[in-house]
């Protein structure tokens, strides 16, 4: 049957909560900014657009990378088979249309005439097959990612038609395909990378800035920017960031709201959820953390309401699942209340464990993520509450990549796991075989609905498939499913057009300037 790929996850994100934010006060005359940006006429406006990170880019090479903040610079400059709109529809991208199989199992990719990339060189079905060989590692290699597991065969049936056969039939294949499409035989990704995107990579300088440019040869005119340069700098610390704001440093950045009120004054303040879930990760591998009676007796011990005012003045939506409400099809709302903070039921549960006089624990959390430290600070004073001794070491951004996220060289965390446009991405990481699965959880009904789910084509079905897998998350405590904090942006005001997404992604395509 024949499909045109304008269609949607509308299921997945129902609650349209992503488009605008409020806005308020009288805009600061920001003109004026770096040394090295030109003077302008006051009739001219800026072509240049700064705003920040919080952490340095994990990895140039799309492939490799990881991290929230990298995906969110560079889905400007890269684009796979699909790309996403604000409200997490899957749109066109590279492939204009797609045909599927009656049995579910031959994905059929009509593939754009017009896409170059940013080398000059024409994109076709090779560059695809290339990609694509390399995803599923049916080039030999290990393969780049994991969710290309049922890809049977990939096939180049001429220079703009691919074609994908699965082993099985797959609810989540479709979503994973906004993956980047990369030309062949491009080996210097991690150094320059090139993609097909509305914005070109110009310059890393580690420790500093990313710098983009505006890809004047762009195949899409309703996706095209209008913004020449974008300057993303480097900056951990949040006072830093706001003093850059108002001095004209940067035209727009993530603030907490704290911030965003001492600034509502002279700039427009969007906010929204994030679908993003802050979690008190605990290694289910080590001891005590391996009996599933301490695991409960921590979440007794936490008071979320106290994260929630003290580190986001009450600006995010309290969590019992690794699911957001956002997601408002597959969330488990029957999870509700499940450990409401009690201190006496965590002391029995540890006595019953044999931790009566409690224990030390060590919390690991990535320095340049402030809320996330101030968090785990909060939980620090609760848990000594119940007998728990507890520590906060704080390590670089690169370190916790390292040591925490890959090789699960830790106690506990506290760090904030973005939203995916598909559940299994979500539900996914605890899966046993799953090789970051950095919380060591294991159990083998989740296994099994999860393995179930990705097949199962009844949406309903499968939505009752998940909502017991966050049962069984909750149950058995495999972390602390703490908030999703809203994200708080400020924003010059003749710069228009910021947008909020359900996952990472700072559109700059959307940005441009008004005259005032």
């Amino acid at each position: 049957m024949k499909r045109l790929v304008c269609f949607m996850l509308a299921a997945v994100l129902s609650c349209s909560v992503f488009l605008t934010g409020c806005s308020s006060g009288k805009t600061e005359d920001s003109q004026g900014a770096q040394a090295d940006t030109e003077t302008k006429s006051e009739t001219e406006l800026p072509n240049i657009v700064r705003t920040s990170i919080s952490s340095e880019p994990d990895s140039l090479d799309p492939w490799q990378s990881a991290a929230t903040d990298t995906e969110a610079i560079f889905h400007n400059v890269f684009e796979g088979l699909f790309v996403y709109n604000e409200k997490g529809e899957l749109e066109p991208g590279l492939a204009e249309s797609y045909d599927v199989s009656e049995d579910g199992l031959t994905y059929t990719f009509h593939l754009r005439d017009n896409v170059i990339f940013h080398n000059g060189k024409a994109m076709t079905s090779a560059d695809v097959l290339y990609t694509y060989e390399n995803l599923a590692g049916m080039n030999g290699e290990k393969a780049a990612s994991s969710k290309f597991g049922t890809v049977e065969s990939i096939n180049a049936v001429d220079d703009y038609t691919f074609e994908i056969k699965l082993s099985e039939p797959s609810a989540s294949f479709l979503a994973s395909n906004i993956v980047a499409v990369l030309p062949e035989g491009y080996t210097e990704q991690s150094q320059h990378p090139i993609g097909t995107g509305p914005y070109k990579f110009k310059e890393y300088i580690p420790g500093q800035k990313v710098v983009l440019e505006l890809n004047e040869d762009y195949y899409e005119e309703s996706r095209k920017g209008s913004i020449q340069t974008v300057e993303v700098y480097i900056m951990t610390d949040a006072s830093s960031v706001v003093t850059a704001l108002r001095s004209g440093q940067l035209d727009f950045a993530s603030v907490s709201v704290d911030n965003a009120n001492a600034l509502a004054e002279d700039f427009d303040i969007y906010n929204s959820a994030q679908n993003m879930v802050q979690i008190f990760a605990l290694n289910n591998s080590i001891e005590p953390l391996n009996d599933v009676r301490v695991r409960q007796a921590i979440n007794y011990a936490i008071n979320k309401d106290a994260v929630i005012e003290g580190v986001f003045d009450g600006y995010a939506t309290k969590l019992y699942s690794n699911f957001s409400p956002v997601m408002a099809v597959y969330y488990n709302d029957q999870l509700e209340d499940t450990y409401p903070t009690d201190v006496e039921k965590a002391k029995e549960l540890l006595k019953e464990a044999g931790y009566e006089n409690g224990f030390d624990l060590t919390i690991t959390v990535p320095a340049n993520y402030a809320s996330h430290v101030d968090t785990a600070l909060i939980f620090a004073d609760q848990l000594a509450q119940v007998g728990i001794n507890v520590q906060v070491e704080t390590i670089e951004w690169a370190t916790w990549l390292e040591d925490v996220y890959s090789n699960a060289q830790y106690e506990s965390t506290v760090i904030g796991l973005t939203g995916k446009l598909d559940p299994d991405s979500v539900l996914g990481r605890f899966e046993t075989t799953y090789s970051k699965n950095f919380f060591k959880f294991s159990n083998a009904r989740y296994d099994e609905l999860i393995q179930a789910a990705r097949v199962e084509l009844d949406e309903t079905k499968r939505a009752d498939m998940y909502k017991e897998c966050q049962q069984i998350l909750t149950e058995e405590a495999a972390a602390v499913f703490v908030c999703d904090p809203n994200l708080t942006v400020a924003c010059r005001k003749d710069l228009k057009g910021y947008t909020f997404y359900p996952v990472g992604f700072i559109d700059f395509s959307k940005l441009s300037y008004e005259a005032q």
